[in-house]
């Protein structure tokens, strides 16, 4: 299968929404992205529809058309009937006015396909051909049944889909002719390439509305009355009953849209629980066509829609050709989805992982994307999943590394709001603060431990106060407070180092410092005193001694 559907990878911010829009989890979550597995998809496009960062994207044909345009080919337009709600006020004839200057050779309404199918319809109900019969006008649900439901395959109208019934028309009357389908639907590109030869490419409306964007075509207003166009009624719920002739009373007929509907239905037939005979219009998309992906966005609107398409069509049916069911057949055979179906041993060691140990563990929230935690499990194994996306599983575990981180900090913190009570508390701060457990402060004003004007300062001043030493005296303790507001959050928090064995040591050494200073300042001044003593005992024997030997020089000089 080809990608319909893209990923841009920088958009997807891993939300897991389409994960759990997805009907059939075509999935898979790697490398923080969430990436469509091609085999598994049925299109149904509820991704590209659910995605709030509009990561998914379909894939754009536009230019295989211009490249048919610019051959000078035989390009006709198969029209879906969804256009009159798409764009407002417009009518076949307006949009082939404006499609002709795109170069366009013909436009033409799919609801003239329409009408050759749901004569085929009318016959297999005529000739009983199966007691449940499934309308095949809708490409995803073919796709649903042949991948996930391959029981009820017996039971799918093997008729081909009005695009294709109208486009073989086309060619038939054309040989020449190139088919383009233009509609609100994004499997449609991937039934065109199945079977081709038939439709030579496949258009959404969001694709056509951009183009004449491009080119600067506006679209005029118009009228188009036409009795001959009952089929006009098909892109709506209940639209192909209404076009057909319901005259078999051994049937009952039955309207079925939205997938969730559409598989609680074909889970039904498969068992083998529908009890009695009857026709089922089923469509993918809520309220049918003008439900689909492919619309213009903010374009739907179910009950407007519904009226517009009901006013729209006409009495009667469009004149067809005469087909029979051997020249409408279409093959449609079982593709299957190759899944592996762990063990209980394997699924019950994931689900440990998860910390899921018991069955009241398992939540079933649906956060990850999965309906159930079992389901997660078995995803995981398959390697479509992690055990990242279980949303209970990272609150419980950044929770409890959280408070194995904040109870085990020997620094106090205390968590205050913005009317400074407290909201938090670990053992390092009741230790600082002599309090014997956290849950005897919890909710009351901060003043009731701590002064409160420093966190009164910084939550209206904004400005935090880092490593900040101040003395508890209540508490006899010297700390290192930190104060951090944060706004965001509406909390503020204080970080409080008991640095009181540090200040202490401190104190004493200076205490011991001065002691050391004063008993040198004594020894100084003793010794000082004391040079000063033999400084003068010195000085009385030196003049002592100048006298004698004075007396003795002279005593020389005489003789």
């Amino acid at each position: 299968m080809n990608s319909y559907l893209k990923l841009k990878k920088s958009n997807c911010k891993n939300c897991y929404k389409c994960i759990r829009h997805c009907p059939v989890k075509s999935i898979k979550f790697s490398d923080n992205q969430a990436n469509i597995v091609s085999d598994e998809c049925i299109l149904c496009g509820e991704c590209f529809r659910a995605c709030p960062q509009n990561a998914k994207e379909i894939r754009n044909d536009t230019d295989k058309v211009k490249a048919l345009i610019a051959k000078n080919e035989v390009v006709y337009v198969s029209l879906a009937p969804s256009f009159v709600a798409n764009y407002e006020g417009a009518t076949v004839t307006t949009l082939e006015k404006a499609l002709k200057k795109l170069g366009f050779f013909a436009v033409e309404e799919t609801a003239v396909g329409a009408t050759i199918v749901k004569k085929g319809y009318e016959e297999m109900v005529s000739n009983n051909t199966n007691d449940v019969i499934i309308s095949s006008c809708c490409h995803t649900v073919n796709l649903l049944i042949q991948k996930y439901y391959p029981e009820v395959l017996p039971n799918l109208a093997n008729i081909l889909s009005p695009m294709q019934a109208h486009c073989t028309d086309i060619k038939k009357r054309n040989p020449k002719a190139k088919t383009v389908f233009i509609g609100p639907c994004i499997s449609k590109k991937e039934e065109a390439d199945r079977y081709a030869g038939i439709v030579d490419v496949a258009l959404t409306f969001e694709e056509l509305t951009n183009w004449f964007n491009e080119e600067h075509i506006l679209l005029e207003q118009g009228k188009d009355e036409v009795e001959e166009s009952k089929a006009r009624l098909f892109p709506i719920a209940g639209g192909i009953l209404k076009t057909m002739v319901c005259d078999n009373k051994d049937y009952n007929y039955i309207t079925i849209d939205g997938l969730e509907n559409c598989i609680s239905a074909l889970k039904d037939i498969a068992k083998g629980k529908v009890n009695g005979k009857c026709f089922i219009e089923m469509s993918a998309c809520k309220g049918s066509c003008i439900g689909g992906p492919a619309m213009d966005k903010g374009r739907y609107s179910p009950i407007n829609d519904m009226n517009t398409i009901s006013n729209y069509a006409g009495e009667k049916d469009f004149s067809v050709p005469k087909k029979t069911l051997d020249e409408l057949y279409k093959n449609m055979p079982f593709f299957g989805v190759s899944k592996q179906m762990p063990g209980s041993v394997a699924i019950e060691e994931i689900l440990k992982k998860m910390g899921k140990h018991t069955i009241e563990d398992q939540l079933n929230c649906g956060s990850c994307g999965y309906d159930t935690c079992r389901e997660k499990a078995i995803a995981v194994i398959n390697g479509k999943a992690d055990l990242t996306m279980c949303l209970p599983f990272l609150k419980e575990k950044a929770e409890s590394f959280s408070d194995k981180i904040i109870n085990n900090t020997p620094n106090g913190i205390i968590v205050l709001n913005e009317d400074l009570e407290v909201q938090q508390i670990n053992k390092a701060a009741c230790a600082i603060l002599n309090l014997k457990a956290a849950k005897n402060i919890l909710g009351d004003n901060v003043v009731r431990i701590l002064e409160p004007g420093a966190f009164a300062d910084v939550l209206i001043s904004g400005d935090n106060i880092y490593d900040k030493r101040i003395y508890l005296a209540e508490y006899n303790k010297y700390v290192d407070e930190t104060i951090i507001y944060d706004k965001d959050y509406h909390i503020l928090m204080a970080i409080m180092r008991d640095v009181t064995s540090l200040e202490n040591y401190e104190l004493n050494k200076e205490k011991v410092n001065r002691k050391a200073i004063e008993i040198t300042d004594k020894v100084i001044d003793k010794q000082m005193r004391i040079v000063q003593e033999i400084a003068l005992l010195l000085g009385e024997t030196t003049a002592e001694t100048k006298v004698a030997l004075t007396n003795l020089k002279e005593s020389l000089k005489s003789e």
